[in-house]
């Protein structure tokens, strides 16, 4: 896959694991040189040791808790300093639920946690975007790319809200920075394989799951996202913005 990408800057978060680690693999081995940020730090600097293995760009491991006052300052900052510059950011921080967490938020959910999930799938994102956008307008280029969620939920969730802000937002924005050469897209990504996943659900839920309900019968690898996520970020990607791309096998069941 020639995408253009080969020197090519990057901030993901969410790196450690699942969607965000795949996206880091297939940049490193497209070129990209990435910084990578999670919580855990020894995650980020053994699967960098994996990559530089395998033949990849090393990326530059960033611990950071994105629920800290001024995580988005910081994390910028240290990025500019790794890399010199931002060309493409990936939002792609989630928050990992306990085991024995509800699967069913219930309506009377406490006001806090509602206000955590919106704070790191919505404002930490929106300030990350702000805070790179300008030198990507400068130099007339550059990629924003999203991890969200579906538009049709099959259940109350305390993430829905605020990954449905982030395609209004981001819509409304594409409009403001499509002339400075910087694009600004969502992926949506169905049943994907993760660290989250495996701890929340059984092997035999999960292979049920897959037969009954997604066309393709499987799960989604993090790989499979991180191709899409590679094409967007590159220059052959100029005139895609303010999309919301599904990555489900199928599974979304309406066409709009």
């Amino acid at each position: 896959m020639r995408v253009g990408l080969v020197g090519k800057r990057a901030l993901v978060t969410g790196a450690s694991q699942g969607i965000g680690r795949g996206i880091v693999e297939v940049f490193a081995r497209l070129g990209v040189r990435c910084v990578t940020a999670a919580r855990r730090k020894d995650i980020l600097e053994e699967h960098a040791q994996e990559l530089i293995a395998t033949g990849g760009v090393a990326p530059v491991p960033i611990e950071v808790d994105l629920f800290e006052d001024n995580a988005a300052s910081y994390l910028f900052e240290h990025a500019e300093n790794a890399l010199g510059g931002v060309d493409i950011l990936v939002n792609a921080a989630g928050r990992s639920k306990a085991p024995d967490a509800p699967r069913q938020t219930p309506f009377n959910h406490p006001s806090e946690l509602w206000e955590k999930e919106l704070h790191l799938n919505y404002v930490v994102l929106r300030e990350l975007t702000f805070m790179v956008l300008p030198s990507m307008q400068e130099r007339k280029y550059g990629r924003i790319i999203n991890v969200t969620g579906k538009s049709e939920p099959e259940k109350l969730s305390t993430a829905n809200p605020p990954k449905a802000a982030v395609h209004a937002w981001a819509k409304g924005l594409s409009r403001l920075i499509a002339l400075d050469g910087v694009t600004i897209n969502q992926i949506s990504p169905g049943k994907i394989v993760s660290e989250q996943m495996l701890a929340n659900y059984s092997a035999q839920e999960l292979e049920a799951y897959g037969k009954k309900d997604i066309p393709l019968g499987r799960l989604g690898a993090p790989e499979e996202l991180g191709y899409l996520a590679a094409f967007l970020a590159s220059p052959e990607a100029g005139y895609i913005t303010g999309a919301v791309i599904p990555v489900d096998g199928g599974m979304k069941r309406y066409a709009f």
